[in-house]
C-alpha cells in the first residue's frame, strides 16, 4: 500500500450508505456526516449530563466550566460586551463542536469532519449570516447599512467603498474556512508521512525499515501530541475570530 493510497484511506470522507434521492438530490452517510451527528449526540446528551452531575464528576465538571467561563469572559466579553451574553449558547455550540470534531480524528477508527472543507464552509457561512443578523438587531437595518461604509468618506468614495466592504464580508468568511480546513488536514498529513516512511525503507531494505520505526513513530508521536492543542487552538481561533467579526458588526464605532 503507498502513501496516497494510505492517505486517501484516512482522509478522504468515505460513503458509507447511499439512499434514493429527491429532485436529483442524493442522499448518502458518509464517514464525516457519521462523526457530526456522533459529535452532536455527545454534546447534547454529555453537556446536559454534565451540567446535571452536581459532584458526581468534579474533574469533568470542573473542566468544562473552565472553558465555558473561558468563552464568556476571554472571547466574548472583550468583543462583544454586555451584548455578548446574548449570543454566549451559538459560541459555546460553536466552539464545543468544533473542539470535538477537531479531537474525533485522533481516536482509533474516527474521522475530523472539520478536515473537510464543506463542514468548515458551513460554520464559515454560519459566521457570515451571523455577523449580519446581529449587527441589524443591534442597530437596526438602517443604521447597520450605513455603518457598513466607514463615516466622514468623499461621496466620490461611497459607490468605490461598498463593494470592497462586501468583498471583505466573504473573506473574511473564507479565511476562516480554509484556515481551519487546513490546519487540521496538515496535521494528520504529517502524521501519515512519517508513518509511511517504515514502509518506503521497508520496500527497498526491510533492515532499513526496521531502523527507521522506532525514529518514525516517535515524530508521529510527537505531533500527534501536538495535534491535541491545535484541536483546541483551532477551535479558540475560529470562536474568538467570529466574536471578533459580530463585534465589528454590533459596536461598528470600535
Amino acid at each position: 500500500m503507498d502513501f496516497k493510497t494510505i492517505l486517501e484511506h484516512h482522509l478522504l470522507d468515505h460513503t458509507i450508505a447511499r439512499w434514493p434521492g429527491v429532485f436529483g438530490i442524493e442522499f448518502a452517510l458518509t464517514k464525516h456526516l457519521l462523526m457530526m451527528w456522533i459529535v452532536g449526540t455527545v454534546l447534547l446528551l454529555g453537556l446536559g449530563f454534565v451540567a446535571r452531575s452536581g459532584r458526581r464528576l468534579p474533574l469533568l465538571r470542573s473542566l468544562v466550566e473552565v472553558l465555558v467561563i473561558f468563552v464568556r469572559d476571554e472571547v466574548l466579553g472583550p468583543a462583544l460586551g454586555h451584548a455578548g451574553r446574548k449570543y454566549l449558547p451559538y459560541f459555546l455550540s460553536l466552539f464545543f463542536f468544533i473542539l470535538l470534531c477537531n479531537l474525533s480524528g485522533l481516536v482509533p477508527w474516527g474521522s475530523t469532519a472539520t478536515g473537510n472543507i464543506s463542514v468548515t464552509a458551513t460554520l464559515a457561512g454560519c459566521t457570515f449570516f451571523l455577523i449580519h443578523i446581529a449587527g441589524i438587531r443591534e442597530q437596526g437595518l438602517g443604521h447597520y447599512l450605513k455603518s457598513i461604509v466607514p463615516s466622514g468618506l468623499p461621496w466620490w468614495l461611497i459607490p468605490i467603498m461598498i463593494p470592497i466592504e462586501l468583498i471583505g464580508f466573504c473573506t473574511k468568511a473564507f479565511a476562516l474556512s480554509i484556515r481551519l480546513f487546513a490546519n487540521m488536514i496538515a496535521g494528520h498529513i504529517v502524521i501519515l508521512a512519517f508513518l509511511c516512511l517504515i514502509f518506503t525503507f521497508g520496500a527497498a531494505n526491510p533492515w532499513t525499515g526496521f531502523l527507521a520505526a522506532p525514529f518514525s513513530v516517535m515524530l508521529a508521536l510527537f505531533v500527534y501530541a501536538l495535534e491535541i492543542f491545535v484541536a483546541f487552538l483551532q477551535a479558540y481561533i475560529f470562536t474568538f475570530l467570529t466574536a471578533l467579526f459580530v463585534g465589528a458588526a454590533v459596536h461598528p464605532e470600535h
